[in-house]
């Protein structure tokens, strides 16, 4: 496994977000030795979504007016239907998630995770996986959309659900180990 002890990641969720897609990465990161900040709208206990109710509380340590995309070497985006569908109407959030396109920096998000990414306006001619019911809405943002596990584009990291974590959080913790992926 990749040494990411010299990394920071930032995994930002709101109350909904899919627990496994939340909690299989940052365990991953954890492993791996990264330093990561759990990010939501406002500090506090965040309601995760498992196996079709609500599942268990985690707590956000930072707020997004808090943070900056420049301290950060990642960002990781789990789904679930409600936690993005919240994230990619907050302007803060979607400023966030821009600033790691805006310098090169991998992003990793699954399944529904991929709404907000739809926000920054940075998918056109990317190549993604999601949840197929957002296979519409990515192809309309410009990406190019494919039915497999996992699929890397210069560093965006993007798989369909759940099933797919491992080969998710394998190719999640390769590409932060690169880092910058200059387009």
């Amino acid at each position: 496994m990749k040494q990411l002890s010299d990394k920071k990641v930032a995994i930002v969720i709101t109350h909904g977000f899919e627990e496994s897609e939340f909690n299989e990465p940052l365990k991953a990161l954890q492993q791996a030795g990264a330093q990561v900040d759990v990010i939501s709208i406002e500090k506090g206990k965040i309601k995760s979504w498992a196996d079709k109710n609500w599942g268990e509380e985690y707590e956000a340590t930072k707020s997004i007016d808090e943070v900056d995309s420049k301290e950060y070497d990642a960002l990781v985006l789990p789904g679930g239907v409600m936690n993005p569908d919240q994230l990619r109407i907050n302007e803060e959030v979607v400023g966030f998630v821009a600033g790691f396109f805006d310098d090169a920096k991998p992003i990793a998000a699954i399944c529904h995770g991929l709404w907000t990414l739809i926000e920054t306006g940075e998918l056109k001619g990317r190549t993604v996986t999601s949840y197929p019911s957002l296979k519409t809405d990515l192809m309309n943002a410009g990406a190019n959309w494919v039915d497999q596990e996992v699929v890397v584009d210069n560093g965006l990291v993007t798989s369909r659900n759940p099933n797919d974590l491992p080969a998710f959080c394998k190719k999640m913790l390769e590409e932060i180990a690169e880092g910058v992926h200059q387009l």
